[in-house]
């Protein structure tokens, strides 16, 4: 018996019938699909001390559920006090399960907990069909202990789709459940 996550099935019995109605695709394939799920923290004050690179690191791997990788300083820049090849950040990539895994955590919990919370904003979208948000404090997390964080730190979520433009991913993204402003 194979492991199907929630808003894996609920793309293919709610989103899909959902996407063809309202867009009229006549082939499953132009269907708009989630490829990945991006986040990115970026920890400005890792120039001066390395343990904060390795505790971002830590938290994106207990967030997603998948190791991160730090990233690192492509240039040298002299008023930032940083050099080539330095760490600057965490990332991690999430695809197939793990992502829908993640969005459901991010729809359900993360974002409820949320102070003042009026919804997402729509301005996020790239004009290709992605959409980008960002959270300001990483602990909107349950898997994040706020005792043991020593820095609140927030970090961008970019939603990757194959829909051609940002109409069709506003309302792909809207009948997974995510929360957008009227």
């Amino acid at each position: 018996m194979s492991y199907t996550p929630n808003l894996k099935s609920k793309y293919t019995e709610v989103v899909v019938p959902h996407m063809q109605q309202k867009f009229g695709y006549q082939n499953v394939m132009e269907m708009p699909k989630l490829v990945k799920i991006c986040l990115n923290q970026g920890v400005g004050d890792a120039v001066n001390d390395k343990k904060l690179i390795d505790a971002a690191v830590d938290e994106m791997t207990r967030i997603s559920g998948q190791k991160a990788q730090a990233t690192v300083s492509k240039k040298d820049i002299s008023n930032f006090k940083l050099r080539s090849k330095m760490p600057i950040g965490a990332r991690v990539t999430l695809r197939q399960n793990t992502m829908y895994e993640f969005l459901e955590r991010l729809i359900s919990i993360a974002l409820p907990r949320v102070r003042d919370f009026q919804g997402l904003e729509v301005r996020g979208f790239d004009g290709r069909g992605n959409f980008t948000m960002g959270i300001t404090e990483q602990i909107i997390f349950p898997e994040i202990d706020i005792d043991k964080t020593n820095r609140i730190t927030g970090m961008d979520i970019t939603f990757v789709t194959t829909a051609k433009t940002d109409e069709e991913c506003l309302e792909m993204l809207r009948a997974f459940g995510l929360p957008f402003k009227k």
